[in-house]
């Protein structure tokens, strides 16, 4: 099973799924971590340049992100919209949004069956508004 946690440097939760700068993905076997890889970010749109701005005409797919992860059985991020993470949802992906901060603590929390789910961490932060 492989574990996908949201990061900008492979050690912290980053606070946004789509504008983290990459993944870093565990393999676990037997509910012990077995392999270790960090996936960087392109395949959202909102990982931005200096200076760029999605506008109030920016639309996206999740579909690149959710292909992305298909091998990955949980998504954990430290906050993520509405939609992202009904999309993840229906795409039979275990999703967790937790206050955690330390990626290695939130993977072995996960295998121990000891980390919860705080979907009132989404945000709704209106992307489609002009």
């Amino acid at each position: 099973m492989k574990i996908a946690i949201v990061s900008d440097d492979q050690k912290t939760i980053a606070s946004h799924f789509g504008r983290a700068l990459g993944f870093v993905i565990f393999e676990s076997e037997n509910n012990s971590i077995i392999g270790r890889e960090y996936r960087p970010n392109r395949f959202t749109m909102h990982v931005l340049s200096p200076g760029e701005d999605n506008g109030p005409e920016h639309h996206h797919s999740h579909g690149p992100i959710i292909e992305a992860l298909r091998d990955c059985t949980v998504v954990i991020s430290h906050g993520m919209g509405r939609r992202i993470y009904d999309d993840l949802k229906s795409n039979d992906k275990e999703v967790y949004i937790t206050s955690e901060t330390e990626v290695d603590k939130v993977a072995e929390m996960y295998l121990k069956g000891n980390l919860i789910d705080q979907p009132e961490m989404r945000c709704d932060h209106g992307h489609h508004k002009g």
